[in-house]
């Protein structure tokens, strides 16, 4: 019986091995690796916002990011323009960028710390961002990773 155990576990150990093998052969293979996450945020204008909206992002905005990349929570960040946006397409994108997403403990702990350094409600918060709509609308968000070549 001892021996059968032995046996079955030893089976099971060498299997596992081999199919470990297997998976790191491939993933070497690959050409890629992932990088970081970058975090849009399409934003559309609406006529006369512009001035409004670009002084939100030079203080509050920015004051933000430069916050959470104190903490380390994120890498960078930027804005984008678009230099010809068609109808239908955001006026600029808000981008983040992250090596990694946060837990949900974690990202809780962080929006407390946010919370507490900005010294405001979530209440007041979002009375703010609901403000805003006078001169932009949020028109959607994609998170993308970035792919590297080794």
């Amino acid at each position: 019986m001892k021996n059968a155990l032995t046996r079955g576990c030893l089976a099971v150990l060498l299997l596992a091995g081999a199919l470990g093998l297997s998976t790191k052969a491939m993933a070497t293979d690959w050409p890629m690796t992932s990088g970081d996450y970058w975090d849009m945020t399409e934003v559309h204008l609406k006529d006369g916002g512009s001035f409004a909206y670009a002084k939100f992002l030079a203080a509050e905005w920015k004051a933000d990011q430069e916050f959470a990349k104190s903490k380390g929570w994120i890498k960078g960040y930027t804005i984008l323009f678009n230099a010809y946006p068609r109808k239908g397409e955001p006026d600029l994108y808000l981008v983040v960028m992250y090596d990694k997403l946060p837990s949900g403990p974690e990202s809780d702990k962080r929006a407390d710390e946010y919370q507490a350094w900005k010294k405001k409600s979530t209440a007041q918060m979002e009375k703010e961002s609901g403000d805003r709509t006078e001169f932009r609308e949020i028109m959607g968000s994609r998170m993308l990773q970035e792919a590297k070549f080794k």
